[in-house]
């Protein structure tokens, strides 16, 4: 049995394919070894992962693919952390990026941009990922992330900078107070989280004219900071991953025309793409 997973800060799907069955697809929440630590992520799995750890004796193999696994000592937390819990599966861990590009370019050169809870971008030549000077994390980077947009939203309402039925429609869904965001940025665990929660928002108001202008301005930055860092950028396609990127799919596209862009795969979960890849390299 062939185990994926694609972790993000705020979710992990995974899925696990079974002989001669449908595959069976789990969710937990995010295993981000910056945040976490070896025993704190077993212990989510133990708590959030029955079902799939009723299948931890069969599973032979396991390819995690996680924000915040760029290096080898966050690869080494998340690799124990599922050695105690998967003792007899072969583990391969990297980053979310890579999971991506195998996802959407395939064998294929191209870039390769996550738009979810946090934002990053590398190229891809076809095999290897070549990460640039981004994925700065939510306090210095994520543009256009869902942590931008909350972000974004948070200093607007409290700055009253908010177009006034905006604002009444926020603070009714919200009820946030200076103090409240205070607490839960500065103070409480899973800031990147808690911002990002907030990105739900702007679908809601999309049609407003301060919404599009916030949504054009999100999208616009990380193609400024990110996709045109890379000089050769309009030669290769150019693919998303990320709930932000999908939800917001037509902004998305705007965007990119505008800058003469070659738009790629726009995909929300890498998952099931990101098995075909697995067991397409494993049969070779």
């Amino acid at each position: 049995m062939i185990l994926v997973a694609d972790s993000g800060s705020s979710k992990t799907d995974w899925l696990l394919n079974l002989p001669k069955q449908e595959a069976k697809q789990f969710r937990t929440p995010g295993l981000n070894p910056y945040f976490l630590t070896e025993k704190e992520i077993v212990k989510i799995l133990q708590d959030k992962a029955a079902e799939l750890l009723q299948y931890a004796a069969k599973i032979t193999e396991i390819y995690f693919f996680g924000a915040g696994c760029s290096s080898p000592d966050r690869h080494e937390i998340v690799t124990n952390a599922l050695s105690l819990l998967f003792p007899k599966a072969y583990i391969s861990v990297d980053s979310d990026l890579l999971g991506s590009a195998y996802a959407t370019c395939g064998h294929e050169k191209g870039l390769c941009c996550v738009l979810g809870t946090g934002s990053n971008i590398s190229f891809f030549d076809g095999e290897e990922i070549h990460s640039g000077q981004h994925g700065l994390g939510f306090i210095l980077g994520d543009e256009g992330s869902g942590t931008w947009f909350g972000k974004a939203l948070i200093t607007d309402f409290l700055y009253g900078n908010m177009p006034p039925n905006v604002c009444t429609l926020f603070d009714q869904a919200y009820g946030l107070d200076k103090e409240i965001v205070i607490n839960s940025v500065y103070l409480k665990a899973g800031a990147n989280s808690y911002l990002a929660s907030f990105a739900k928002f702007v679908s809601e108001i999309r049609d407003t004219a301060y919404g599009q202008s916030l949504l054009n301005k999100g999208l616009s930055t990380f193609i400024e900071t990110n996709v045109k860092s890379y000089p050769q950028y309009h030669k290769y396609k150019c693919n998303f991953v990320g709930s932000i990127a999908y939800i917001f799919t037509d902004e998305l596209k705007a965007v990119c025309t505008a800058n003469g862009i070659q738009l790629g795969k726009i995909i929300r979960q890498p998952i099931h793409d990101l098995m075909e890849f697995i067991l397409s390299r494993e049969a070779l």
